[in-house]
C-alpha cells in the first residue's frame, strides 16, 4: 500500500449546505463531515495546503444551484479560513474548468488526500482525474458520503452500496484508499513541519 508523503494538499470537495437537503435522499456515513474537520485540524495545525471547491450547478432545481445562497455555502463545520483556497465549478470534477491543476503544479504539490461529498460524483470523479493528471492520490473513504440512487431500471441502490462500490471502484486503479485514523497515524509518521 502507498502512504502519504510530504506535505500533501487537502482536497474538500463540496462539503455544502445544500447537500443536506431531502432532495438527495437517503445517505451514508453521518461522520463523513466530523472526520474531514478532525483532518482540517491536522492539516491547519501544520501549515500545509487546504483546498476546497464549491459547486455551483446550473441546474434549476438543484439545492446547490448557484442561486441558491444557502445551499452552496459551506457547513460551518468544515468551513474555509481566509487564507484558504476555493475554486468554484459546476461540473463533477474540481479539475475541469477551474486552476486546480495549475494551482497544484505551480506549488509544487504531487499528493493530494481528498475528502468531501459526495462519492458518487465530485469525489469519484475528482479523484478519477487527479489519479490520471499523475497526482499521488489518496482517498478517505470515512471522509466522504454516498447518497442513495436510483438507476436506469427503475431500482434504487442504498447509499452504502453506492459508496462501497465507488470505493472498490477507485482502489488502486486511481488512489490508494485509507480511513481518516490511518492518514493521522500516517502523519505522525512522517514527523514534518509539526
Amino acid at each position: 500500500m502507498k502512504t502519504l508523503i510530504k506535505s500533501p494538499a487537502l482536497l474538500v470537495l463540496d462539503v455544502q449546505k445544500g447537500f443536506d437537503d431531502s432532495f438527495w435522499g437517503k445517505r451514508n456515513n453521518a461522520q463523513a463531515e466530523k472526520n474531514i474537520a478532525k483532518l482540517l485540524t491536522e492539516w491547519r495545525k501544520r501549515g500545509w495546503e487546504v483546498i476546497y471547491s464549491q459547486h455551483l450547478s446550473l441546474l434549476p432545481k438543484s439545492p446547490l444551484n448557484y442561486q441558491n445562497k444557502t445551499g452552496v455555502e459551506f457547513k460551518d463545520i468544515v468551513h474555509p479560513l481566509p487564507q484558504e483556497v476555493v475554486f468554484q465549478k459546476n461540473v463533477n470534477s474540481a479539475f475541469i474548468g477551474t486552476e486546480l491543476e495549475s494551482f497544484l503544479r505551480d506549488k509544487q504539490i504531487t499528493s493530494v488526500v481528498i475528502t468531501g461529498l459526495s462519492t458518487q460524483h465530485c469525489v469519484s470523479t475528482t479523484t478519477r482525474m487527479s489519479g490520471n493528471l499523475g497526482f499521488d492520490t489518496f482517498l478517505v473513504e470515512d471522509a466522504t458520503a454516498a447518497f442513495e440512487i436510483t438507476d436506469h431500471n427503475g431500482i434504487t441502490h442504498t447509499p452504502e452500496d453506492v459508496h462501497k462500490y465507488e470505493i472498490a471502484a477507485l482502489h488502486k486503479e486511481f488512489a490508494t484508499i485509507l480511513k481518516t485514523n490511518e492518514v493521522l497515524a500516517q502523519i505522525k509518521q512522517l514527523n514534518v513541519n509539526v
